[in-house]
């Protein structure tokens, strides 16, 4: 197992020496939802949950390691899991108790040193995950056999800062290069989803399923199933959620997206 050398080593007993073995293949971001040292999560897990993380990243910058990287930590549902035997190691950081605030400088720093060592030590490679067993780096709301639950973890502060300052911030480092941006799906205009009047539902595009993990990756997912490439209404529902989430309210809120919403949403090019 790897230990990381600038992380305070409290290794959490039974579960280092009795949990699974794992390779792993992603850096799984989360929010603990309280303002906590290492130390004071390396406690709470050690007394009262085996929900456990790798890390623990303090608003200091301070980082606490809790398991070895090669040892299945719980957090991650899903993701360590895998038939394959491969896992995500997994960060918790200090947070306010909504997960809302966004992480300090200092947490910013330790993180990107983190997972610039990552894909030093264990090869994870450099980019963001596809799938939710696409090697790769990412956060805890972005795909649901992450976070069955659908917990806003991290909040949109942190979400926004992973894709535009912490991830970038990781390739730049490792490779001495930024990396290239992501391209979005340009606005499809009104009328792509409307049927007259109405929305149009039963209409098969790639970019409804694009549009639903960004929708579900944001916390504002209304799937029991998929989402998929055929317009629903738990599409619908999902994209009125996230115009609400964006500030909007009434018929404003309501259906079709519009063009400030649907290009702050960032879904990928397909």
């Amino acid at each position: 197992m790897a230990w990381c050398p600038f992380a305070k080593k409290m290794e959490l007993q039974p579960e280092s020496d009795s949990q699974p073995a794992i390779r792993p293949t992603q850096f799984i971001l989360h929010s603990i939802v309280a303002p906590w040292t290492p130390e004071r999560t390396y406690e709470y897990w050690r007394d009262s949950t085996n929900l456990e993380s790798h890390f623990g990243l303090g608003y200091d910058g301070s980082l606490g390691q809790y398991i070895g990287t090669h040892t299945r930590a719980d957090a991650n549902f899903s993701a360590n899991r895998r038939a394959d035997g491969t896992g995500a190691v997994s960060l918790e950081s200090a947070s306010n108790l909504e997960a809302s605030d966004p992480w300090t400088d200092e947490q910013v720093e330790t993180i990107i040193r983190l997972g610039v060592w990552l894909h030093q030590e264990e090869g994870i490679p450099l980019r963001v995950c596809r799938t939710w067993d696409d090697p790769g780096y990412g956060f805890h709301r972005m795909f649901s056999e992450w976070n069955p639950n659908g917990h806003a973890c991290p909040g949109a502060a942190r979400v926004k800062q992973f894709h535009e300052v912490v991830f970038p911030g990781i390739v730049a480092r490792a490779t001495g290069k930024a990396p290239s941006q992501p391209k979005f799906e340009p606005y499809p205009g009104e009328a792509f989803f409307m049927d007259g009047d109405t929305p149009a539902l039963g209409k098969s595009s790639p970019i409804f399923t694009a549009m639903g993990k960004r929708l579900v990756a944001e916390g504002c997912g209304r799937y029991k199933v998929g989402p998929g490439p055929k317009l629903g209404q738990a599409d619908v529902d999902s994209y009125e959620a996230w115009q609400r989430e964006c500030g909007y309210s009434g018929a404003a809120a309501k259906w079709p997206p519009g063009p400030t919403t649907w290009n702050k949403l960032q879904v990928p090019h397909v």
